[in-house]
Protein backbone atom coordinates (compact mmCIF):
# COMPACT_ATOMS: atom_id res chain seq x y z
CA UNK A 1 0.00 0.00 0.00
CA UNK A 2 1.60 3.50 -1.17
CA UNK A 3 0.34 6.32 1.14
CA UNK A 4 1.76 9.13 -1.58
CA UNK A 5 2.01 8.25 -4.99
CA UNK A 6 3.94 11.98 -6.91
CA UNK A 7 3.32 11.00 -11.11
CA UNK A 8 5.09 12.89 -13.34
CA UNK A 9 4.96 16.06 -11.49
CA UNK A 10 6.80 19.35 -13.13
CA UNK A 11 7.17 22.65 -11.58
CA UNK A 12 8.72 25.64 -12.88
CA UNK A 13 9.00 29.01 -11.16
CA UNK A 14 10.04 32.05 -13.83
CA UNK A 15 12.97 30.83 -15.93
CA UNK A 16 13.94 27.89 -13.41
CA UNK A 17 12.34 24.54 -13.23
CA UNK A 18 12.38 22.98 -9.99
CA UNK A 19 10.89 19.60 -11.02
CA UNK A 20 11.33 17.86 -14.14
CA UNK A 21 8.57 15.14 -14.68
CA UNK A 22 9.43 13.09 -11.27
CA UNK A 23 7.69 10.16 -9.84
CA UNK A 24 8.51 8.51 -6.85
CA UNK A 25 6.23 6.44 -4.23
CA UNK A 26 6.13 6.25 -0.31
CA UNK A 27 5.12 2.97 1.07
CA UNK A 28 2.51 2.85 4.10
CA UNK A 29 4.78 2.33 7.88
CA UNK A 30 8.03 3.03 6.43
CA UNK A 31 10.58 5.89 6.76
CA UNK A 32 11.33 7.24 3.15
CA UNK A 33 14.87 9.35 2.57
CA UNK A 34 14.30 12.09 0.33
CA UNK A 35 17.72 13.28 -1.00
CA UNK A 36 19.56 15.33 -3.12
CA UNK A 37 21.90 18.88 -3.17
CA UNK A 38 20.88 22.31 -2.50
CA UNK A 39 18.69 23.74 -5.08
CA UNK A 40 17.91 20.04 -6.79
CA UNK A 41 14.20 20.44 -5.97
CA UNK A 42 13.36 18.27 -2.50
CA UNK A 43 11.86 21.98 -1.23
CA UNK A 44 9.56 22.09 -3.91
CA UNK A 45 8.29 18.90 -4.16
CA UNK A 46 7.41 19.00 0.00
CA UNK A 47 5.74 22.14 -0.42
CA UNK A 48 3.50 20.55 -3.33
CA UNK A 49 2.70 17.52 -0.89
CA UNK A 50 1.49 20.11 1.63
CA UNK A 51 -0.39 21.81 -0.79
CA UNK A 52 1.56 25.25 0.02
CA UNK A 53 1.96 25.56 -4.01
CA UNK A 54 0.78 23.35 -6.94
CA UNK A 55 2.81 21.81 -9.62
CA UNK A 56 2.21 23.12 -13.27
CA UNK A 57 1.80 18.68 -14.39
CA UNK A 58 1.15 15.87 -13.28
CA UNK A 59 -0.57 14.28 -9.91
CA UNK A 60 -0.51 13.70 -6.58
CA UNK A 61 -2.32 10.54 -4.53
CA UNK A 62 -2.91 10.36 -0.95
CA UNK A 63 -4.14 7.15 0.03
CA UNK A 64 -5.05 6.84 -3.80
CA UNK A 65 -7.17 9.86 -3.89
CA UNK A 66 -6.32 13.08 -5.42
CA UNK A 67 -4.42 15.34 -2.98
CA UNK A 68 -6.91 17.76 -1.66
CA UNK A 69 -7.84 20.54 1.27
CA UNK A 70 -9.41 17.26 3.03
CA UNK A 71 -5.84 15.76 3.26
CA UNK A 72 -3.98 18.73 4.90
CA UNK A 73 -5.19 17.25 8.80
CA UNK A 74 -3.56 13.76 7.88
CA UNK A 75 -0.16 15.01 7.12
CA UNK A 76 2.19 16.59 9.63
CA UNK A 77 5.32 18.87 8.44
CA UNK A 78 7.96 20.23 10.19
CA UNK A 79 10.18 22.92 8.19
CA UNK A 80 13.10 23.36 8.25
CA UNK A 81 12.52 27.15 9.02
CA UNK A 82 11.01 26.67 12.05
CA UNK A 83 8.12 29.01 12.96
CA UNK A 84 6.80 29.68 16.37
CA UNK A 85 4.93 32.93 18.02
CA UNK A 86 7.67 34.10 20.24
CA UNK A 87 5.72 36.25 22.78
CA UNK A 88 3.27 33.53 23.35
CA UNK A 89 3.56 31.10 26.08
CA UNK A 90 4.70 27.67 25.29
CA UNK A 91 1.31 25.44 26.22
CA UNK A 92 -1.09 28.08 25.07
CA UNK A 93 0.65 28.13 21.26
CA UNK A 94 0.73 24.36 21.77
CA UNK A 95 -2.67 24.10 22.50
CA UNK A 96 -3.53 26.34 19.43
CA UNK A 97 -1.16 24.45 17.31
CA UNK A 98 -3.19 21.26 18.24
CA UNK A 99 -7.19 22.96 17.56
CA UNK A 100 -6.12 24.07 14.18
CA UNK A 101 -4.66 20.31 13.24
CA UNK A 102 -8.97 19.00 14.58
CA UNK A 103 -7.90 18.21 18.53
CA UNK A 104 -10.95 19.52 20.82
CA UNK A 105 -9.39 21.45 23.55
CA UNK A 106 -9.37 18.27 25.70
CA UNK A 107 -7.71 16.06 23.23
CA UNK A 108 -5.06 18.54 22.67
CA UNK A 109 -4.72 18.79 26.49
CA UNK A 110 -4.08 15.42 27.01
CA UNK A 111 -1.68 14.51 24.26
CA UNK A 112 0.27 17.83 25.08
CA UNK A 113 0.70 16.49 28.51
CA UNK A 114 1.84 13.06 27.56
CA UNK A 115 4.31 14.70 25.07
CA UNK A 116 5.52 16.87 27.69
CA UNK A 117 6.00 14.21 30.25
CA UNK A 118 7.88 12.01 28.00
CA UNK A 119 10.03 14.55 26.70
CA UNK A 120 10.61 16.09 30.76
CA UNK A 121 9.85 20.04 29.65
CA UNK A 122 6.04 20.44 31.72
CA UNK A 123 8.07 23.18 33.74
CA UNK A 124 8.42 24.76 29.65
CA UNK A 125 4.26 25.38 29.63
CA UNK A 126 3.98 28.80 31.14
CA UNK A 127 7.26 29.94 29.69
CA UNK A 128 7.70 32.00 26.53
CA UNK A 129 8.78 31.12 22.62
CA UNK A 130 11.55 33.76 23.35
CA UNK A 131 12.88 32.03 26.15
CA UNK A 132 13.55 28.90 24.78
CA UNK A 133 16.99 27.86 23.47
CA UNK A 134 16.55 27.11 19.42
CA UNK A 135 17.06 23.34 20.44
CA UNK A 136 13.78 23.69 23.58
CA UNK A 137 12.24 25.43 20.83
CA UNK A 138 12.17 22.89 18.11
CA UNK A 139 11.23 20.02 20.68
CA UNK A 140 7.82 21.98 20.97
CA UNK A 141 7.64 22.19 17.41
CA UNK A 142 8.30 18.75 16.86
CA UNK A 143 5.78 18.00 19.33
CA UNK A 144 2.87 19.99 17.76
CA UNK A 145 3.89 18.41 14.45
CA UNK A 146 3.02 14.67 15.35
CA UNK A 147 0.28 15.40 18.21
CA UNK A 148 -2.68 14.78 15.88
CA UNK A 149 -1.30 11.54 14.76
CA UNK A 150 -0.90 12.29 10.98
CA UNK A 151 -1.07 9.23 8.47
CA UNK A 152 1.72 10.96 6.90
CA UNK A 153 4.73 13.06 8.49
CA UNK A 154 7.61 15.07 6.17
CA UNK A 155 10.42 16.18 8.12
CA UNK A 156 13.03 18.43 6.48
CA UNK A 157 16.03 18.52 8.55
CA UNK A 158 14.64 17.60 11.50
CA UNK A 159 17.78 17.05 13.97
CA UNK A 160 19.03 20.75 13.07
CA UNK A 161 19.86 22.74 16.01
CA UNK A 162 19.50 19.29 18.38
CA UNK A 163 22.61 18.16 20.72
CA UNK A 164 23.42 14.47 19.98
CA UNK A 165 21.57 13.52 23.18
CA UNK A 166 18.30 15.27 22.10
CA UNK A 167 18.93 14.00 18.38
CA UNK A 168 18.57 10.38 19.47
CA UNK A 169 15.66 11.17 21.66
CA UNK A 170 14.04 12.55 18.32
CA UNK A 171 15.62 9.34 16.33
CA UNK A 172 13.52 6.97 18.64
CA UNK A 173 10.17 9.09 18.55
CA UNK A 174 10.93 8.33 14.67
CA UNK A 175 11.15 4.60 15.01
CA UNK A 176 8.24 4.53 17.51
CA UNK A 177 5.79 6.76 15.22
CA UNK A 178 6.96 4.33 11.98
CA UNK A 179 6.01 1.01 14.23
CA UNK A 180 2.67 2.42 14.88
CA UNK A 181 2.39 2.78 11.84
CA UNK A 182 3.26 6.20 10.80
CA UNK A 183 4.66 6.96 7.08
CA UNK A 184 7.67 9.66 6.89
CA UNK A 185 9.22 11.49 4.45
CA UNK A 186 12.34 12.51 5.87
CA UNK A 187 14.14 14.69 4.33
CA UNK A 188 18.08 15.63 5.09
CA UNK A 189 21.78 15.92 4.30
CA UNK A 190 23.37 13.60 7.00
CA UNK A 191 23.75 10.66 5.19
CA UNK A 192 24.77 8.86 8.73
CA UNK A 193 20.90 9.32 9.48
CA UNK A 194 19.52 7.96 6.55
CA UNK A 195 21.55 4.70 6.71
CA UNK A 196 20.41 4.46 10.27
CA UNK A 197 16.86 5.36 9.50
CA UNK A 198 15.43 4.88 6.14
CA UNK A 199 13.48 2.11 4.52
CA UNK A 200 13.37 3.43 1.06
CA UNK A 201 15.49 6.76 -0.19
CA UNK A 202 14.87 8.79 -3.73
CA UNK A 203 17.85 10.83 -4.88
CA UNK A 204 16.95 13.97 -7.28
CA UNK A 205 19.24 16.15 -9.02
CA UNK A 206 18.99 18.58 -11.21
CA UNK A 207 14.86 18.59 -11.00
CA UNK A 208 15.06 15.17 -11.97
CA UNK A 209 14.68 11.61 -9.65
CA UNK A 210 18.09 10.06 -10.62
CA UNK A 211 18.02 7.38 -8.18
CA UNK A 212 14.85 5.42 -6.23
CA UNK A 213 14.14 2.24 -3.95
CA UNK A 214 14.48 0.83 -0.79
CA UNK A 215 17.96 1.20 0.76
CA UNK A 216 19.12 -2.47 1.09
CA UNK A 217 18.54 -3.31 -2.79
CA UNK A 218 20.68 -0.11 -3.74
CA UNK A 219 23.11 -0.45 -1.68
CA UNK A 220 23.46 -3.66 -2.92
CA UNK A 221 23.26 -2.76 -7.06
CA UNK A 222 25.87 -0.18 -6.52
CA UNK A 223 28.40 -3.08 -4.70
CA UNK A 224 31.95 -2.67 -6.86
CA UNK A 225 32.93 -5.96 -5.88
CA UNK A 226 35.72 -4.72 -3.52
CA UNK A 227 36.89 -6.74 -1.00
CA UNK A 228 38.64 -5.85 2.54
CA UNK A 229 41.18 -8.25 3.04
CA UNK A 230 43.16 -8.20 6.85
CA UNK A 231 46.59 -10.06 6.39
CA UNK A 232 48.48 -11.58 8.92
CA UNK A 233 51.54 -10.28 7.40
CA UNK A 234 52.49 -6.00 7.28
CA UNK A 235 54.74 -6.98 4.03
CA UNK A 236 52.05 -6.46 1.50
CA UNK A 237 54.73 -6.25 -1.71
CA UNK A 238 53.21 -9.34 -3.49
CA UNK A 239 50.01 -7.10 -3.82
CA UNK A 240 51.83 -5.12 -6.55
CA UNK A 241 51.45 -7.56 -9.06
CA UNK A 242 48.20 -9.09 -9.32
CA UNK A 243 46.10 -11.08 -12.14
CA UNK A 244 44.95 -8.87 -14.29
CA UNK A 245 40.75 -9.80 -13.29
CA UNK A 246 42.02 -7.82 -9.23
CA UNK A 247 43.10 -4.54 -9.05
CA UNK A 248 44.54 -3.26 -6.34
CA UNK A 249 42.72 0.09 -4.38
CA UNK A 250 45.04 0.76 -1.45
CA UNK A 251 46.81 -1.01 1.00
CA UNK A 252 47.93 0.20 4.58
CA UNK A 253 50.15 -2.28 7.17
CA UNK A 254 47.92 -5.30 7.64
CA UNK A 255 45.16 -4.25 5.24
CA UNK A 256 44.15 -4.05 2.09
CA UNK A 257 41.03 -3.25 -0.88
CA UNK A 258 41.41 -5.36 -3.93
CA UNK A 259 38.45 -5.02 -6.24
CA UNK A 260 37.50 -7.70 -8.52
CA UNK A 261 37.13 -6.13 -12.32
CA UNK A 262 35.56 -9.09 -13.89
CA UNK A 263 33.05 -11.96 -13.42
CA UNK A 264 35.86 -14.15 -11.87
CA UNK A 265 34.81 -15.07 -8.49
CA UNK A 266 35.57 -14.18 -4.66
CA UNK A 267 36.83 -17.50 -4.28
CA UNK A 268 39.54 -17.47 -6.90
CA UNK A 269 40.51 -13.67 -5.47
CA UNK A 270 41.16 -15.95 -2.25
CA UNK A 271 42.62 -18.92 -3.35
CA UNK A 272 45.11 -16.34 -4.93
CA UNK A 273 46.23 -14.42 -1.42
CA UNK A 274 46.24 -17.39 0.29
CA UNK A 275 48.99 -18.60 -1.63
CA UNK A 276 50.70 -15.60 -0.78
CA UNK A 277 49.67 -14.88 2.97
CA UNK A 278 47.88 -16.10 5.74
CA UNK A 279 44.49 -14.27 5.82
CA UNK A 280 43.11 -13.15 9.14
CA UNK A 281 39.60 -11.48 7.71
CA UNK A 282 37.99 -11.13 4.04
CA UNK A 283 34.75 -8.88 3.66
CA UNK A 284 32.76 -7.46 0.66
CA UNK A 285 33.10 -3.75 1.73
CA UNK A 286 29.28 -2.49 0.88
CA UNK A 287 28.97 1.27 0.08
CA UNK A 288 27.50 3.55 2.59
CA UNK A 289 24.59 5.65 1.45
CA UNK A 290 26.99 8.94 1.65
CA UNK A 291 28.99 7.29 -0.91
CA UNK A 292 26.52 6.12 -3.39
CA UNK A 293 24.67 9.89 -3.40
CA UNK A 294 27.96 11.49 -4.07
CA UNK A 295 29.11 8.84 -6.87
CA UNK A 296 25.32 9.13 -8.29
CA UNK A 297 25.53 12.84 -8.13
CA UNK A 298 29.12 13.14 -9.86
CA UNK A 299 28.10 10.69 -12.51
CA UNK A 300 24.98 13.12 -13.33
CA UNK A 301 27.11 15.86 -13.68
CA UNK A 302 28.50 14.07 -16.86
Amino acid sequence: MKVLEVRSVSKSYSQHKALDDVSLSVPEGQIFGLLGPNGAGKTSLIRIINQITMPDRGDVLFNGDSLCSNHIKAIGYLPEERGLYKKMKVGEQALYLAQLKGLSTIEAKTALKEWFQKFDIIPWWKKTVEDLSKGMAQKVQFITTVLHRPKLLIFDEPFSGFDPINANIIKDELIKLKEQGTSIIFSTHRMESVEELCDHIALIDKSKKILDGPVQQIKENHKQQIYAVDFSTSNLDFLNVLPESFNLINKNNHQADIQILDQTPASDLIRFLLDKSDIRAFEEKIPTINEIFIRTVQENKS
